[in-house]
């Protein structure tokens, strides 16, 4: 089975490409189970282009020490960069980001995005690539200053929307279905036209949940949850307001460590 190249993938340098497609058939080779995201998930979904210089693969956090034996058996160099979501494995001046949550560390990698993933063609390769699902719920909940993906969630309910497992995708959220509801008042918003992509019996169920809501006092417990959808906008209210941080096990499921190195990595960005 073979595809014409995208665009993405036509921009994709020859050297870099290589590298791709090795690392790939390492992993295959290997035994280490992946999904490919990204812009090449992202067109697939939507059909629309996007070249960047990241490739992301997405695995189980429990296998990242097979990932990372495989590569360095292969010469290359890897690193556990956040212990929470992120590793990379690189050569040169390319790598690859071998990711198993979301930076805030919901959407874990677990066995359904392999259940329910999809099969692509990118760089000639067959490949299984992350379920629509899971994508909005990782992107739905990035909400930076300088980075909110609400636009991507959109472009994806417009695209894949009467198709889109509804259930699954509100149960993912859980808790943290507000942000779900947002996204979806938002995209009624954007796409009059296109509204019945979201089922009515989705919007009647988060309606309800939400009078609900709003008919019950306050939470006894002082919990921001600002830090799901932002690692450094609501830094003052966990450190100078006495809010409890919503990531933080066992709420959440990051460790103190993991949300200090997970902020310290803010001056990295920042200073690209």
């Amino acid at each position: 089975m073979s595809a014409i190249a995208s665009p993405s993938e036509t921009l994709v340098d020859p050297a870099s490409r290589k590298f791709y497609v090795d690392s790939m058939q390492l992993m295959t080779d290997g035994g280490v189970p992946f999904l490919v995201g990204g812009a090449y998930a992202w067109s697939r979904y939507t059909g629309i282009e996007r070249h960047t210089k990241d490739f992301d693969v997405f695995i189980r956090r429990e296998d990242f020490p097979k990932a990372k034996k495989v590569f360095e058996a292969a010469g290359y160099e890897s690193e556990l960069t956040f212990p929470h979501w992120l590793g990379k494995a690189f050569k040169g001046d390319d790598f690859i980001d071998l990711i198993f949550s979301a930076g805030n560390g919901v959407a874990v990698v677990d066995e359904l995005w392999f259940d329910k993933a999809v099969d692509g063609v990118v760089f000639d390769v067959e490949v299984k690539l992350i379920p629509a699902e899971e994508m909005i719920w990782s992107k739905g909940l990035i909400m930076e200053r300088e980075r909110f993906d609400g636009a991507d969630v959109a472009h994806i309910i417009h695209s894949v929307g009467e198709y889109l497992d509804w259930r699954r995708l509100i149960d993912r959220y859980a808790h943290l279905w507000r942000a779900l509801y947002a996204h979806l008042v938002l995209y009624g918003f954007i796409y009059p036209f296109k509204r019945s992509q979201v089922p009515a019996w989705v919007m009647d169920e988060l309606n309800a949940r939400i009078v609900d809501e709003t008919h019950q006092p306050d939470t006894k417990e002082k919990i921001c949850y600002g830090t799901i959808i932002s690692r450094q906008q609501y830094l003052t209210d966990i450190n100078k307001w006495g809010y409890k941080d919503a990531r933080l096990e066992p709420l959440g499921n990051m460790t103190a460590q993991d949300i200090a190195l997970w902020t310290k990595g803010i001056e990295v960005d920042g200073a690209k």
